[in-house]
């Protein structure tokens, strides 16, 4: 997965990935991640990660959080967050970064 991800994170539009895990209210993420999207469109990546799938890659970004979303643009860190973010909250920092 850490290969794959560096080619994730290596472009030039932005990427908002979602570490979460089962105990998270997946559905409410789900939701959030897709008003999202909608407002967003093609200017950027949306990706969910569950944390205990990718233990690795959690560990390698020092991900303890239960829910923690970051932004990456040109493969590097631009934003990083944990907890329960609104979707106007994040629509608006993704759009910085557009």
């Amino acid at each position: 997965m850490m290969t794959k991800f560096g080619t994730l994170i290596k472009t030039e539009s932005p990427v908002l990935i979602n570490f979460y895990q089962n105990g998270s209210n997946l559905p409410k993420i789900v939701e959030v991640l897709k008003e999202v999207a909608s407002q967003i469109g093609s200017n950027a990546r949306i990706i969910k990660i569950d944390i205990a799938k990718n233990e690795l890659l959690a560990d390698a970004l020092k991900i303890k959080g239960n829910l923690t979303y970051v932004i990456y643009k040109d493969g590097v860190m631009k934003w990083r967050q944990s907890g329960e973010i609104p979707s106007e909250q994040l629509t608006e920092t993704l759009l910085q970064f557009i």
